[in-house]
């Protein structure tokens, strides 16, 4: 019998959630698209359009996937409660858990499959969105930020401009500079090409190598092609471009050690790695919340009133995303207490909801 009910439960809910999913990401697409239209153009506007949106749906259900979880678990209880079914299992003996447990089960599984759709569609999804935006329709936004090529980088005393090429086939044009403990420039390397040998030792070609002796004093050596020693191997000129968001897990995890290495700043890398599972989870004690919410005395067991209750968690919990955000970004808050903030808040405000409940403090409510 408790399983019959538990897979009713479940099953509703997780109805509920794929409505509201679909119902959400319809409005937000439509809305985009209205408010975008004019800057589609061109000959093959419509299949740029229709290629564009496709990837912004998948974008879309990863972003508002947590958020249907919460309004998906006050809905099915009010809907529940509604039909007299909340009564008619407490007659039977059935406490609160017998809702709480299924609908808590639905919400991590859902949640980790958000994590893994992250994983596998949405990074590809959201580049290709973006691409589409800047190529076709001249929507740069950031895309110059995260896709200019990296030309400064820091390894130890030194400091290298490489301003074109790439680690595996070289650099043309490099400048790299050597500082002391005070950071006073003791030597500055011109060289027209840069080419890695083994280790950290590597081939400059048209070298112009000046050193500082002291004040006003220098001395000039120039050589066709050198191999210096300079600490450096080839991984840790590889820096890929591209947004945090939207690269794999294990490339997110290379891309923080590879810069941390070469002196590039992590901050956003690290908060986009523990947002990969901090942001889906966060709609699991949402979810509680709102069951909570959902059962408290008095309440209206009616499908409005349970998406405003949702909508008011949803606020609150993207309110503070946002402002963790901004605390991490301006460097007042760790990447992970700004990604993880959210779900504590929310765990214990669900926990605070429920512990009430086990004292006595709240009785269920009746349709």
């Amino acid at each position: 019998m408790r399983r019959t009910i538990s897979r009713y439960v479940g099953k509703s809910y997780l109805a509920t959630f794929v409505t509201i999913l679909l119902a959400l990401v319809t409005v937000f697409l439509v809305i985009d698209f209205v408010d975008r239209a004019k800057n589609y153009t061109g000959d093959a506007w419509l299949r740029d359009v229709l290629t564009l949106y496709a990837n912004k749906a998948v974008v879309v259900i990863q972003q508002l996937g947590p958020a249907a979880l919460l309004l998906a678990a006050g809905a099915t209880m009010s809907s529940i409660q509604k039909r007299g079914e909340l009564t008619a299992l407490e007659a039977l003996g059935f406490g609160w858990h017998a809702h709480l447990m299924p609908i808590g089960l639905c919400a991590v599984v859902v949640a980790v499959g958000l994590i893994g759709f992250d994983e596998w569609a949405v990074g590809p999804a959201a580049k290709r969105a973006d691409e589409i935006s800047a190529v076709h329709f001249h929507r740069w936004g950031d895309w110059i930020t995260y896709y200019q090529p990296k030309q400064w980088f820091r390894r130890g005393d030194r400091v290298f401009y490489l301003r074109a090429g790439e680690a595996e086939n070289g650099f043309e044009d490099a400048t790299i500079l050597r500082f002391d403990a005070g950071f006073k420039l003791v030597e500055r390397i011109d060289a027209a090409k840069m080419a890695w040998v083994a280790g950290g030792r590597w081939r400059l070609e048209h070298v112009a190598d000046r050193t500082f002796d002291g004040p006003a004093q220098s001395t000039l050596r120039t050589y066709d092609v050198r191999e210096y020693e300079l600490d450096a191997p080839v991984d840790a000129f590889r820096i890929r471009k591209g947004k945090p968001e939207q690269m794999r897990l294990r490339d997110l995890l290379e891309q923080i050690d590879a810069r941390e290495d070469v002196g590039l700043p992590t901050t956003q890398f690290l908060l986009a790695l523990h947002n990969r599972f901090a942001y889906p989870l966060a709609g699991v004690p949402a979810a509680m919340l709102a069951v909570a919410l959902a059962l408290r005395p008095g309440r209206k067991s009616t499908l409005t009133v349970a998406i405003f209750e949702g909508l008011l968690i949803a606020a609150g919990m993207w309110g503070l995303m946002v402002v963790s955000k901004t605390l991490t970004i301006s460097d007042r808050m760790p990447p992970a207490m700004a990604a993880w903030l959210p779900f504590a808040v929310l765990a214990m405000a669900a926990g605070t909801a429920w512990s009430h409940r086990e004292r006595g403090k709240w009785t269920n409510a009746r349709p």
